[in-house]
């Protein structure tokens, strides 16, 4: 008989295949639906409100970045002890962030009920939950896309400084690194273009021999001793700004789950817009609610609640809570489920 010390053991190994399993299952399903992931990626790019978006996101965390940054270079008893956080603290990113996810998400299927496409894109191959999966990726694509401007305030938030050696290192992992790395390039950009099943077979060959052997090549070479490729200093700790943007990632992941769960419900983009701020506003108000006098009482559920309160907290103090990402997580998977349920019974009305 197996002792009852195993059997938490044998349950996380069943837990975990299952988990891998799905994870699998949708990456399939992902990439039979690749042609509708790339049309709603490009979509945003056509569409003036994305752009909208994008300048007043980018205008307010500029501004906010140069209010850091003459923090960190003024004279005196001004200062900031950690200036990743300090950037996405202010109450004004968080008002421009709550509008972000309904903006982005009010025409995935509002405007498909409105044109009447969506019956004939309920007619394509493709299953309820991977029409659900695919508009949901693309627009998670582009919401990251977003942020990558951000990644320019980094150097001069954390003092990051990258040199180059006195002489070039010639180890195999050095070079593994930069080969690894143009393959991965490589892969991912010829993912983006529709080629046919052959090439698109051969572009995630390379992608993945890419990730195995950069991956390879970076925790070999930079794990050394050195020379390195690059020697790349930081006068702050540079976890707090990783932890930050997988926190902002993962809440992002839910405003846009509960966006396309409205959108899914109604056939104006701006009813949808209206109503997915009013339910994601909640999770970035709590916090400005729980400072109020007299809030004592539910401040518990204001801290599990409230997005920024998470980020000041937690993640901006390179924290990776488990109860935040949960919280994200079972609303990201609740939102999508009935968003496909919502699709199934449409189909069978």
């Amino acid at each position: 008989m197996q002792s009852s010390g195993q059997l938490p053991f044998m349950l996380a190994a069943i837990v975990l295949l299952f988990l891998a399993a799905l994870a699998v299952r949708l990456c399939f399903g992902l990439f039979e639906a690749r042609s509708l992931i790339r049309r709603e990626f490009f979509a945003y790019f056509t569409s003036p409100i994305a752009y909208v978006v994008m300048v007043v996101f980018l205008g307010v965390t500029g501004a906010l970045f140069a209010g850091v940054l003459d923090q960190l270079t003024a004279t005196g008893p001004r200062g900031v002890e950690w200036p990743v956080r300090a950037l996405f603290s202010d109450q004004r990113f968080w008002v421009v962030f709550a509008a972000l996810a309904p903006l982005l998400t009010m025409r995935l299927f509002a405007e498909e009920r409105a044109s009447g496409t969506l019956e004939m894109l309920m007619t394509s191959p493709l299953r309820d939950w991977q029409l659900v999966l695919a508009k949901f990726a693309g627009c998670l694509l582009f919401y990251a896309v977003l942020w990558l401007p951000t990644l320019l305030y980094l150097p001069a938030l954390l003092g990051i400084k990258a040199t180059l050696p006195e002489t070039m290192p010639g180890d195999p992992a050095g070079f593994g690194f930069l080969v690894g790395a143009g393959m991965i390039l490589l892969g991912f950009f010829a993912l983006l273009f529709p080629l046919g099943t052959v090439s698109r077979l051969v572009s995630l060959f390379v992608l993945g021999s890419g990730i195995g052997l950069g991956t390879w090549g970076a925790m070999t070479h930079f794990g050394g001793q050195g020379p390195h490729l690059v020697e790349v200093t930081s006068i702050v700790d540079p976890f707090p700004a990783l932890s930050l943007y997988v926190g902002m990632f993962a809440a992002g992941a839910m405003f846009l789950a509960i966006g396309i769960l409205v959108s899914s419900m109604v056939r104006d983009q701006l009813v949808s817009a209206v109503i997915a701020l009013a339910i994601g506003l909640p999770f970035v108000m709590a916090g400005f609610v729980g400072a109020l006098p007299g809030a004592s009482s539910v401040g518990p559920w204001v801290q599990y609640l409230s997005v920024p309160v998470h980020m000041d907290q937690l993640f901006g103090r390179g924290i990776i809570d488990s109860r935040p990402l949960v919280l994200y997580a079972s609303v990201t998977v609740f939102c999508l489920f009935m968003t496909v349920r919502g699709v199934e019974a449409r189909r069978w009305s």
